[in-house]
């Protein structure tokens, strides 16, 4: 990432540790993952310990050291949703895409992760494409999930958009 990005980021912060958390979940926003460099030169123009930026960046779920896909789809695992079958959804997103959960595509337009729930338990199985949340998924509507463009909406028997 261009550091003048990153420096961007850190004036409208006012370069102000206090706002580590936010600052580096403006870096993710612009990178999808918080490269190394990145993270190392927040860490120095916030004068915080390397150590305190990457325990930050490790311990939240939301941060990724890693690259991600442009869109991230979300299996929920909780126990509405595995009870009605998300085990299988997750599998069949797994073989669509080719990873397994936590893996990110070579082409880095997908990654697949399991969740621990996603708050909407009267939709079983639920997940999420993007920023879209998609309930009553069956493993056979993974496939049309993944063919249409981000902003065209579910439709019934390819899960339904929560709204």
């Amino acid at each position: 990432m261009e550091v003048a990005k990153i420096d961007r980021i850190l004036d409208k912060w006012r370069r102000d540790p206090d706002f580590l958390i936010e600052i580096l979940q403006d870096v993710q926003d612009e990178q999808r993952y918080l490269p190394e460099d990145a993270v190392r030169h927040v860490a120095d123009a916030l004068k915080v310990p390397l150590a305190r930026a990457y325990h930050i960046a490790t311990f939240y779920k939301a941060f990724s050291l890693k690259p991600r896909g442009k869109r991230i789809i979300q299996v929920c695992m909780g126990t509405a949703c595995h009870v009605k079958g998300a085990t299988r959804v997750l599998e069949a997103f797994s073989r669509e895409l080719g990873v397994a959960p936590g893996g990110t595509t070579a082409d880095l337009e997908f990654s697949l992760e399991a969740v621990r729930c996603l708050g909407c338990c009267s939709l079983a199985p639920a997940v999420t494409v993007g920023d879209e949340l998609v309930g009553e998924v069956g493993a056979a509507d993974a496939d049309k999930l993944l063919r249409r463009s981000p902003k065209e909406p579910a439709k019934k028997g390819g899960g339904h958009a929560a709204r």
